[in-house]
């Protein structure tokens, strides 16, 4: 599949910001299973200085400096994605209790075993998922049931919750977003000795004939890659749609929680109350050769 994405994000001031700095997350990962065409990033007004390079966890970022008043700012990112399935989820996984184990060997899945700034342990997360990890259960086979959990217990609503909600109140609740059910997998994998990492992107919520309608914010979504093993390695899920991800899904980057791949992040001077509108457009595009 390729996908043509635009994302607006446009803030209004009270008062003019004298300085700004901005960490963006804006343009799609290169992958084995996603291949970016083209990518562009506009910031209105112009920053003085814009960096672009890859953070820690190897996700394209840039870093925007305006050092000039400024009453409103909009960032515009466009791209072209060519999308497709990732390798499906062997047959064969090893039992869920040998996992951290073995995880501890390999650097990539061991840096997300343990809790994280957003995300601190959190036993009623791990008694969410419990169920599913029965002693020797292959991981593979508990991840399967584990993402109908979600479909059954869990509710799409939208206003209930913020970005800073803890994850003790969206079990609470039963309800939230594709950010918060994102959290909570992570927070229960984590604490059942599975690595996970929160992956940040886009879905395409408008099926193709036939096809499924997604759920998904109108802004950005957020999903969940565990370490299966050396042999499956990351498998992603998505808990809001309770599935596994194919080829609906383009992906911004990810990291330990929301924090680490917000899509746009800022330290402003001045500006007093602002408001905020986030638009994204994502359509299927033609066919391109080469």
């Amino acid at each position: 599949m390729i996908y043509r994405l635009r994302h607006v994000t446009a803030y209004g001031y009270e008062l003019p910001v004298e300085m700004a700095t901005h960490l963006l997350h804006l343009t799609p990962r290169p992958l084995p299973r996603q291949r970016v065409l083209d990518a562009a990033l506009d910031c209105d007004p112009p920053p003085a200085r814009r960096t672009e390079g890859i953070d820690h966890f190897g996700n394209p970022s840039a870093w925007l400096y305006l050092d000039r008043p400024h009453a409103r700012l909009t960032v515009t990112a466009e791209s072209t994605v060519q999308v497709t399935a990732p390798p499906p989820l062997p047959a064969a996984t090893p039992p869920w209790e040998a996992i951290r184990a073995l995880a501890l060997g390999y650097a990539e899945a061991a840096e997300f075993l343990f809790p994280s700034p957003t995300l601190p342990p959190v036993e009623a997360a791990r008694a969410f998922l419990a169920p599913y990890f029965t002693p020797g259960r292959p991981v593979g086979e508990a991840a399967v049931g584990l993402i109908a959990h979600f479909r059954d217990h869990m509710a799409f609503r939208a206003g209930v919750t913020t970005v800073s909600t803890p994850v003790e109140e969206v079990l609470r609740r039963r309800a939230g977003v594709c950010q918060d059910f994102a959290h909570l997998l992570v927070t229960g994998l984590r604490m059942l000795g599975i690595p996970a990492r929160y992956v940040s992107g886009y879905i395409r919520t408008r099926p193709a004939p036939g096809g499924v309608q997604r759920v998904g914010a109108d802004q950005s979504h957020a999903w969940v890659a565990a370490w299966m093993g050396p042999e499956a390695g990351w498998i992603e899920m998505d808990p809001t749609n309770s599935l596994f991800v194919a080829d609906e899904h383009v992906v911004l980057g990810w990291g330990r929680d929301f924090g680490d791949v917000s899509p746009l992040l800022g330290v402003i001077l001045g500006g007093g109350r602002h408001s905020v509108t986030v638009g994204v457009d994502m359509e299927e595009a033609a066919s391109v050769s080469g």
